[in-house]
């Protein structure tokens, strides 16, 4: 299992631009990094916007692909804004279309009475304090959990159920021990270093959005 140390001399040697990486449309590992991370984001903000499942996932494909798009023109001004912002901006811009496309029938009736969701294309998300908030909210929860994805494939499966158990379900040390048929010690140990591995890689992400 690749340590804290380990991992990091790694993120040092792949932490190129997000944005220079996706420009590669070849480069089918970083594609599939992104969509791990920020799928469940936008799936999560299109559906507290009020769109229905099948829309959100409509909703996360038509994001990846506009992201893909402007990428390979070159569009992303990077002196405009981070890569977060140009992530809420697109997202926000297919959920208004999901919203303008409906019929008064098919529209949900929350969806017209918040601000935050009106359909309107001049609406950016920059003068939207309403998406911002969920926005950002979201943005946290999936920060937490593509982090802790990321990490679960670097390390031995047993580890990671360690781990699990008691930091993230919170079972007790001796509980664990009894589950798993595994020594205090190794818990402890197992316990510090994928929580330093996660603390490591929440950063890496968090550097890599605000580039």
């Amino acid at each position: 299992m690749p340590n804290a140390d380990e991992l990091e001399k790694h993120a040092d040697k792949t932490r190129r631009s997000l944005i220079a990486r996706l420009q590669n449309w070849q480069d089918q590992r970083s594609w599939d990094e992104f969509y791990r991370t920020y799928w469940r984001l936008i799936y999560a903000v299109a559906t507290k916007a009020g769109l229905r499942d099948d829309e959100a996932w409509d909703t996360v494909q038509d994001t990846i692909l506009s992201i893909a798009h402007q990428s390979k023109a070159g569009e992303y001004d990077p002196q405009k804004g981070s890569f977060k912002k140009w992530l809420l901006q697109v997202t926000h811009w297919r959920i208004t279309d999901k919203l303008r496309r409906r019929s008064p029938e098919t529209a949900p009736k929350n969806a017209k009475d918040t601000a935050a969701y009106t359909p309107e294309a001049e609406e950016l998300p920059d003068h939207n304090s309403s998406f911002e908030q969920i926005w950002e909210t979201e943005w946290q929860r999936n920060l937490i959990k593509a982090a802790t994805e990321r990490v679960k494939m670097q390390v031995n499966p047993l580890h990671f159920q360690i781990f699990d158990y008691s930091v993230l379900q919170g079972m007790g040390t001796l509980e664990v021990r009894r589950k798993l048929g595994v020594s205090l010690a190794q818990i402890y140990l197992v316990r510090h270093r994928i929580s330093s591995m996660l603390r490591k890689e929440i950063t890496r992400l968090k550097a890599e959005a605000e580039e």
